[in-house]
């Protein structure tokens, strides 16, 4: 478990320095909205990543092993691909800086691909719960160190500076996989070949019953808090409040809240068990957006900000344990890595997808009705989740 909360560090860095931090160093750069919403293709990888998962299923690296090789192979890669951010900058370059972080999306998402593979094999099935809580606190708190803390060092060092730190605190990750992470049995007999490998657990999964309502499950269930969180740097600096108010409030609190809420999804989850969980956390997660809508319609207001960001991030938290054990569930352990970033790409999907559509729909409705719509996206995973029953997960 501690080191599944480090090695979910590690994948947990990459994301914001690609994601909302970058948004937040365009957004100074005054770079125009659309624009803005265009780089979250760079994200592209993260909805692709099972076109080579098989790779990482089919071919052992010559140390360390099948699954502690290709994770430290990414994350030098990561180290190298962040600095390459920071020597760039995206006002002058933004093709080149958009490059670049497409590389760094790429490497993280197959650094993803192989911890999320580490982490089922480690764990027992009843250990999934706790297992997706640690890994999604071990993850959060990399988001306040490169969210929060980000932002906060930005407001008193250039936006360079910033970059190389958070590519040195990537260190952490590849000390553990040398030094403390075990590599995991082998209780099923790998692919003996890469036709196998990419062949098998598709087939594996798809001709379960209910197969394609559940990739569709996982692409909507989330899709409210997607959209819903996909600007708020953007609304928050164009409210009035500055990088630093950001960057404690909505990175800093609000990852603490999700850490909360993840911790006591999984709690919560042992006693509801899964289905009620999605059900339950999914209706909140939908919900806890109308904190938004308000602070949207009255405006820069320190303490409603505070309650926004906390009440969203606690909800989405709980949701969030639910979706990672009920992934975790769907995996065939002859065929991890390729079917769990099968299954992760497409709930990256959900975030890519809604990237440039929702920064012209903020543009052209406003913030208080582009929150509303958030809201009314929740229903058609909830639909979804309706057919629960009849799906064979495994």
């Amino acid at each position: 478990m501690g080191v599944t909360l480090i090695l979910g560090f590690s994948s947990g860095i990459p994301l914001a320095l690609t994601g909302s931090t970058l948004q937040a160093w365009l957004t100074q750069e005054k770079v125009d909205l659309t624009t803005i919403g265009i780089f979250s293709l760079v994200g592209t990888p993260y909805t692709l990543k099972f076109l080579w998962s098989a790779v990482m299923d089919r071919y052992v690296p010559p140390f360390f092993g099948r699954r502690r090789g290709w994770i430290l192979i990414t994350q030098i890669l990561l180290i190298l691909g962040i600095v390459g951010m920071a020597v760039t900058h995206p006002a002058i370059s933004p093709v080149q800086m958009a490059v670049i972080a497409f590389l760094v999306a790429f490497f993280s998402a197959s650094q993803d691909i192989v911890v999320d593979a580490w982490r089922t094999e480690v764990l027992k099935p009843e250990e999934y719960g706790l297992g997706a809580g640690t890994y999604t606190m071990g993850y959060r708190i990399a988001m306040i160190l490169s969210g929060a803390f980000a932002l906060i060092l930005a407001d008193r060092m250039p936006w360079s500076r910033v970059y190389f730190w958070m590519a040195l605190s990537m260190g952490i990750g590849a000390l553990t996989t040398v030094f403390l992470a075990p590599e995991p049995e082998i209780r099923e007999t790998p692919p003996r070949s890469l036709a196998e490998a990419v062949v098998l657990p598709l087939v594996d999964f798809f001709k379960r019953k209910g197969s394609y309502e559940v990739l569709a499950f996982i692409i909507l269930y989330k899709m409210d808090v997607v959209v819903a969180l996909a600007f708020t740097t953007t609304f928050m600096l164009q409210l009035g409040f500055s990088k630093t108010d950001i960057g404690v409030v909505n990175k800093g609190v609000g990852m603490i809240a999700t850490l909360v809420g993840t911790f006591a999804g999984g709690i919560v989850m042992t006693r509801l068990g899964v289905k009620k969980s999605l059900w339950t956390f999914g209706i909140l997660q939908g919900l806890g957006n109308l904190t938004f809508v308000a602070l949207a319609h009255f405006g820069k207001n320190y303490p409603l900000m505070v309650a926004a960001i906390t009440t969203e991030n606690l909800l989405s938290g709980m949701g969030t344990a639910a979706y990672s054990a009920f992934l975790m569930m769907l995996c065939n352990p002859k065929f991890t890595a390729t079917q769990y970033a099968l299954l992760t790409s497409l709930m990256a999907l959900t975030r890519v997808l809604a990237g440039p559509p929702s920064g012209y729909l903020a543009e052209h409705v406003g913030w208080e009705m582009y929150f509303l719509i958030a809201i009314s996206l929740m229903a058609p995973g909830l639909l979804l989740l309706t057919r629960f029953d009849r799906w064979k997960l495994r």
